[in-house]
């Protein structure tokens, strides 16, 4: 039996060791190509496209993954219940076949069906109708003003307007940032001392009262404000942009496309600006974040969104009276602003762990159970320790005992 199975499946000249795995072929492929030992993370994104790692690791941040989905139901909750106005002026005309007051533009309704300009009779005192359980929403689940005008669809629409800042802003501030800082980083000398000295004039002039002056100079819509903050924002961006194309214009890659008769713009755009996409995608979030702070600061002083139109930050200005007798009127308002900042916040912050692990700011925890059971563990393994160390020390010191 043994010859028939030598002869079928093991060549007669062979080792049968041989067939076995060697040892140094396993140890290998946990190896890089300095041929030091990976991390087990390095293991697991062994093999992968760089675009596949980061989606891998922005993925594993449960809770930039969360804000994400809080952040779409926002923005598909305020479009999809009270619909929204495009094109005309935005102002309030009558129609003269109804003989009621609409907004001039064309509407898309939502599924909601109040709008946020019309008066209606006032129901339950203006208190908010939602309840939690049994759940319903009620004829006005956020509420009503002094005037019967609908709470949650003015909501809806401050919501809509301040998102509108918020991507013209982030759009405009990545744009003009990334520009600045590629130019000067790449060119250097003359160039990046005049661009740099520019950005130290935008910076030293306080963002606010800037675009105070000029929101109410150009006009206050969502639209301006959004350009308004969008070309005063950019300065941060453009130093980190800078520094890292200080950094990657001396790598070889680049000495290679210029070599290769590459142009200028190639070799920002092709060649070096691809590797900024971290910095640039994270800092972008992190101005979105600000952009609806400044724009609810703008509105809540009055340089901001104009009526007839509304943002959150005008409803709090509106409604600030009201805190101690209407508290609702104030409360929604400020809940859809935190909430809209957090998750933009969140989101960046998985970003930045995803393009660079090494910026965890809490690396290695597992939640507060996993962490007081490794506590404890570990505790307990001192004890155990110490009272074998005891025992030892004991049996030493004990007469009779000789040492060998």
């Amino acid at each position: 039996m043994a010859d028939k199975y030598n002869s079928e499946n093991i060549p007669q000249e062979a080792n049968p060791n041989d067939l076995l795995p060697n040892e140094d072929d396993f140890e290998s492929q946990h190896r890089d190509d300095r041929g030091s030992e990976m991390s087990i993370e390095q293991r697991e994104v062994a093999g992968l496209s760089q675009g596949a790692i980061v989606r891998r690791r922005f993925f594993q941040h449960r809770g930039a993954i969360i804000s994400l989905i809080v952040f779409a139901l926002i923005v598909i909750l305020a479009y999809s219940s009270v619909g929204t106005v495009i094109g005309g002026t935005g102002n309030y005309k009558i129609d003269p076949t109804t003989g009621t007051l609409v907004i001039d533009g064309f509407r898309i309704t939502g599924w909601w069906g109040k709008d946020w300009w019309t008066r209606y009779n006032i129901v339950n005192g203006g208190q908010p109708t939602i309840q939690l359980w049994p759940f319903q929403l009620g004829e006005h689940p956020f509420g009503q003003d002094d005037l019967g005008k609908d709470m949650f669809a003015r909501v809806m629409r401050g919501t809509q307007q301040s998102l509108v800042v918020v991507f013209i802003t982030g759009f405009l501030a990545t744009v003009v940032g990334t520009v600045i800082g590629a130019v000067s980083g790449f060119y250097r000398g003359v160039t990046d001392s005049l661009l740099m000295r520019f950005t130290d004039v935008i910076i030293i002039i306080p963002i606010l009262v800037l675009a105070a002056v000029l929101a109410r100079t150009v006009g206050g819509n969502a639209v301006t404000i959004g350009v308004v903050i969008g070309v005063l924002a950019w300065t941060g961006l453009a130093r980190l942009v800078r520094a890292e194309f200080l950094a990657l214009r001396e790598r070889e890659f680049v000495d290679a496309a210029r070599v290769a008769g590459a142009s200028d713009v190639r070799i920002i755009f092709k060649h070096i600006l691809p590797n900024t996409v971290g910095v640039i995608v994270v800092n972008s979030t992190l101005l979105m974040s600000a952009a609806i702070l400044i724009e609810v600061s703008l509105s809540f002083l009055g340089f901001g969104i104009q009526t007839p139109d509304i943002s959150l930050g005008q409803l709090i200005n509106e409604y600030q009276g009201a805190f101690n007798t209407r508290p609702w009127l104030f409360w929604w308002p400020g809940v859809f602003i935190i909430a809209i900042a957090l998750c933009i916040n969140f989101v960046g912050d998985g970003l930045r762990d995803a393009f660079d692990p090494r910026q965890k700011r809490v690396p290695n925890f597992n939640g507060p159970r996993a962490e007081l059971k490794r506590w404890w563990a570990a505790r307990g393994a001192d004890r155990t320790g110490a009272t074998v160390g005891a025992a030892v020390a004991d049996d030493a010191s004990a007469p009779g005992t000789e040492k060998r």
